[in-house]
């Protein structure tokens, strides 16, 4: 595939910003690509930018721009940061927040990830060849720019994110890192309950091919996987974990980056179950955040230089680690989440102590399902769903009366008489007999009123292969991650089918699967709430 086309010319901050939040929302290759000499000028007083070339790994030419601070000279010592761009977007992607780090005294180098847009060689997804680029920045910016080389710092939205996590555990220069909407394990996020994340794994190829260069490495793994090709699960998985920075953390925890995570709850790219699992393992300095959306949701007015709790953040963890202010940020609570009903931030000293206290729900009795029909009951679509749940508070719903019972199991706790404040992860143990080796179920929780219509709680897939038909055999399952409030009066409903168009499924035909609930091993889903 041959070079993107060189786009539209724009004049205003808003203009290409608007682009940007647009492209990342809704997952569309941006509609245009300014060029180094249309990229909007500073404005009196503030930060110097230019537009450079800076050679990769192998030579290989990353596009970037360079923020520095006004009338900086050559000889300062500045603190710096390097982000490389999300998947599938332009160089300019940081340029609003790049200016404002840059005003208040930082050297800001954004680059255009190897194999999209104008930057050179093809898409590694996040692979040896783009650790080395970020390396190869940093050389570049200490050369080329006033920054102190004690005090080198990396972060980004998506894509950027994942280079960042990955190039500190390859580059003890990184003091810092704050990684937005990223992943700490690759294979966790779109192959969790060893079942293909559909939507998610198709856009991301699509807007590959759309605004870059995939490498056939690339293009081989995704036709595998979305293909379902079982005799490459082991490549797949190998190719992933090289691409995880879940694999380095030993290395991530040695070389000491002060580490903030941030993410959304609905992330149907990258889940928060596997950002968490991650910030556990991390031993140095760490912060995580979780707020209501989808995928780079919540980083997205940020992009056009509006007032973000995500960014502010960002910045508050570069001052601190960076710069070393003493704003506080290491001595507040440093897991800090937002929940979707209320909008309110809630502390806490660990992830652990996120829906301390667990309540489980039985689900008794013996319930056979019939595969390969949609009963009603979905996860949304990507992108889309959670971000109307941010914006709007409207999640996927469904009406329990009318799921088709014998498409779908429905199980429903009592009807509570205050509010069930859900926090953390859900966890589904069940008991499971299939009248096929292989099959997929996707579990959803809902939020169920008066009416019997249910809104969209959790959800998460699950797929087994190689079992014998008739045989029971035990599922857990933990459903996404979530912080949620059930209202007074509520119920909380557990729903069970086999088919979602956010998931593949690998139900044969005919295929029958009972849950049942045995004395020696009862059947549960058990709720994480916070009680205070």
């Amino acid at each position: 595939m041959g070079q993107p086309r060189k786009a539209l010319r724009t004049t205003t901050v808003g203009a290409v910003s608007a682009t940007l939040v647009a492209g990342a929302a809704f997952g569309l290759a941006p509609a245009a690509q300014a060029a180094p000499a249309a990229a909007p000028r500073a404005a009196a007083g503030s930060a110097d930018v230019r537009f450079v070339d800076i050679p990769g790994d192998g030579g290989t030419i990353l596009k970037a721009n360079v923020f520095t601070p006004k009338g900086a000279k050559a000889g300062g010592k500045y603190p710096a940061i390097v982000l490389p761009t999300s998947w599938a977007m332009p160089q300019i992607e940081y340029v609003a927040q790049a200016q404002k780090l840059a005003n208040s005294g930082y050297v800001v180098v954004s680059y255009n990830s190897r194999g999209f847009w104008q930057s050179g060689g093809e898409i590694e997804t996040g692979g040896p060849e783009d650790i080395a680029d970020a390396s190869k920045v940093i050389d570049w910016t200490l050369e080329n720019t006033p920054a102190d080389p004690g005090k080198i710092g990396m972060g980004g939205v998506s894509y950027g994110a994942g280079i960042s996590l990955l190039a500190a555990g390859h580059d003890k220069r990184i003091k810092a890192v704050a990684a937005l909407s990223g992943w700490g394990d690759l294979i966790d996020s779109i192959y969790s309950g060893r079942t293909q994340h559909q939507q998610a794994a198709g856009l991301l190829g699509g807007a590959g091919v759309l605004t870059g260069r995939p490498s056939p490495e690339l293009r081989q793994t995704l036709k595998d996987f979305l293909g379902s090709n079982l005799d490459k699960e082991d490549e797949m998985i190998a190719w992933g974990a090289k691409r995880s920075p879940a694999t380095y953390i030993d290395r991530i925890n040695e070389n000491g980056a002060a580490v903030m995570l941030g993410n959304a709850w609905g992330d149907t790219i990258f889940p928060p179950n596997q950002y968490a699992e991650f910030y556990e393992r991390l031993t140095g300095p760490k912060r995580l955040e979780f707020r209501p959306g989808d995928h780079a949701t919540s980083e997205l007015t940020g992009l056009l230089g509006l007032p973000n709790d995500t960014w502010t953040s960002t910045q508050r963890w570069f001052d601190r680690y960076l710069k070393g202010e003493k704003n506080g940020v290491d001595t507040e609570q440093p897991v800090r989440i937002k929940s979707r009903s209320t909008g309110d931030y809630e502390g806490y000293p660990d992830w652990k102590s996120v829906g301390a206290t667990q309540k489980k729900i039985d689900l008794a009795g013996s319930t056979t399902i019939r595969a390969n029909v949609d009963s009603g009951a979905n996860g949304g679509t990507v992108l889309l769903s959670n971000a109307l749940d941010q914006f709007l508070k409207t999640p996927p719903v469904a009406s329990m009366p009318l799921l088709p019972r014998r498409y779908a199991g429905v199980w429903q706790s009592e009807k509570y008489d205050r509010a069930q404040r859900v926090r953390g992860t859900a966890k589904l143990h069940t008991t499971l007999t299939s009248t096929k080796e292989s099959g997929t179920l996707v579990a959803y929780l809902y939020d169920v009123g008066p009416l019997g219509l249910g809104k969209l709680v959790s959800n998460a897939p699950y797929t087994f292969h190689g079992k014998t038909p008739g045989r029971p055999f035990g599922v857990d399952l933990e459903l996404f991650s979530t912080a949620y409030d059930v209202p007074a009066g509520h119920r909380l409903a557990l729903v069970v089918d086999t088919v979602d168009p956010l998931y593949i499924e690998h139900n044969p035909s005919g295929a029958q699967l009972t849950f049942s609930s045995p004395a020696s091993d009862p059947s549960y889903v058990s709720v994480p709430l916070r009680e205070k």
